[in-house]
């Protein structure tokens, strides 16, 4: 099954019906979010590089074609038309890492309209998923306050493929490492784990276990301590550590429980056995909520890991993420639907050094000192560029972190970021507006 086919059957026969009508002009499409979900005081713009990736290899062949046929229950000869386009138009998106907010457009598609309506869904669903767990893993980031945070959700993402993208949303977002070894080597990520409770409970004790893991790994070592007692377990780990000579790098783990008081007693038994370089870390259940909790109740712990919560968005599971079609052969075009109205036209997103931002036509000039948001990063469907880089995404989002208002940081209650729309936009939409609900004019004309 290819990716061409991983779509809604929908696109499919939209596309058929274009093609029939001759409806072949170029069409934009653009990609947003209509609202940020609760708890959010901005998004993370993600996905845009898997997607070019897509698009750069986008090209339906005659198997795809026989498998269209299959879903629509008719002859291949009658989806013929599809076979062998390919994807021809230009893409204009914001940079991974960005910070972005409700209403702004992430990536906006023009290419002929058949093509520009086969890519929908997975354009939506990369960057629908991306965008919601980077927005959620760097408020685990936030909320650790400059300890590490890494990455153990793998194993209840859903599915091995969120699993992938959830570990490199985690390194753009700022992640210390992750526990998913695919990731690791992919994407040149640290790899990070320590043992399971399985491991501890296979050994006659967990004394045992511990010389044993040490024996078996002769660097650093984190060793699981809350399979029975935790208190008793940091005392049987540090007193393996210290027989064995083992203290910097090393580290124990605590899984479950009062995470914060066992923190304490933790760091203190460590302490008094002549072990301050041996870390604590936390884990279990945990997302940017909980460690917001343990930081600010000075808990001593060293590192973070967070695993399902994070991986799966679990408050924000979803994006009210929308692909709508903006104009067509040089015509703006919008939705008047109740609650899902859109804007017309093509645009830009400004981004002003104090203020709101600015959605505006993506022909007019920027508010001054303004930054333009979206660039065109592929046209006559090739990359404009070389592949953007994990670190030069972290990059951006660390410095436009720098530049929010604190209120919209906030783990708790935060204030959102928000974009108006520029004069000539709002001018452009009320006109639209009043054509489409004018009786004798449904349409805008060619150029309004």
């Amino acid at each position: 099954m290819s990716d061409v086919t991983t779509t809604d059957l929908y696109e499919i026969t939209m596309a058929l019906s274009y093609l029939l009508e001759d409806m072949s002009r170029p069409a934009t499409f653009s990609l947003f979010v209509r609202n940020l979900p609760p708890e959010r005081g901005f998004l993370v713009s993600a996905g845009a590089e898997p997607v070019l990736d897509y698009l750069s290899a986008f090209r339906i062949t005659s198997a795809d074609v026989e498998d269209f046929a299959s879903a629509l229950h008719r002859s291949p000869s009658d989806v013929s038309a599809l076979d062998g386009v390919t994807f021809t138009g230009e893409v204009r998106a914001v940079p991974e890492g960005r910070v972005v907010f409700a209403g702004e457009p992430l990536l906006e598609v023009t290419a002929p309209l058949t093509q520009a309506q086969l890519v929908e869904t997975f354009l939506l669903n990369q960057v629908s998923h991306q965008t919601a767990v980077a927005s959620k893993a760097v408020r685990s980031v936030l909320a650790a306050d400059g300890r590490p945070v890494v990455d153990f959700s793998l194993r209840r993402t859903h599915g091995t493929s969120a699993g992938m993208q959830a570990a490199r949303m985690a390194a753009l977002t700022g992640f210390a490492g992750t526990s998913n070894v695919a990731a690791a080597v992919r994407w040149g990520l640290t790899a990070s784990g320590t043992m399971a409770h399985s491991y501890v409970e296979a050994f006659p004790d967990e004394e045992t276990a511990f010389r044993a893991f040490a024996r078996a790994h002769p660097g650093p070592v984190t060793l699981l301590v809350d399979t029975y007692d935790s208190v008793r377990g940091v005392r049987t780990a540090a007193r393996v550590l210290r027989d064995l000579g083992r203290g910097p790098g090393c580290a124990v783990r605590l899984d479950s429980g009062d995470l914060g008081g066992l923190a304490r007693r933790a760091r203190v038994e460590l302490d008094c056995s002549g072990l301050p370089d041996v870390r604590v870390i936390a884990s279990g259940g945990l997302d940017e909520y909980g460690v917001d909790t343990l930081v600010r109740s000075g808990a001593p712990i060293d590192m973070y890991a967070v695993g399902t919560r994070v991986g799966t968005s679990a408050d924000a599971p979803y994006l009210d993420s929308a692909y709508k079609l903006v104009e067509y052969d040089a015509r703006p075009v919008m939705k008047l639907s109740s609650a899902k109205v859109t804007s017309p036209g093509r645009k830009q997103v400004f981004r002003r050094p104090d203020g709101d931002d600015v959605i505006a036509l993506w022909d007019e000039p920027g508010p001054p000192g303004a930054e333009p948001l979206l660039r065109t990063v592929m046209r006559d469907g090739r990359r404009i560029g070389p592949p953007d880089t994990l670190p030069e995404a972290h990059a951006r989002l660390t410095a436009d972190l720098v530049a929010l208002p604190a209120d919209a940081l906030r783990i708790r209650d935060p204030r959102p970021g928000r974009a108006v729309y520029s004069e000539r936009l709002s001018d452009v939409t009320a006109d639209l507006t009043r054509r489409l609900r004018s009786p004798r004019s449904p349409r805008a004309a060619p150029g309004a």
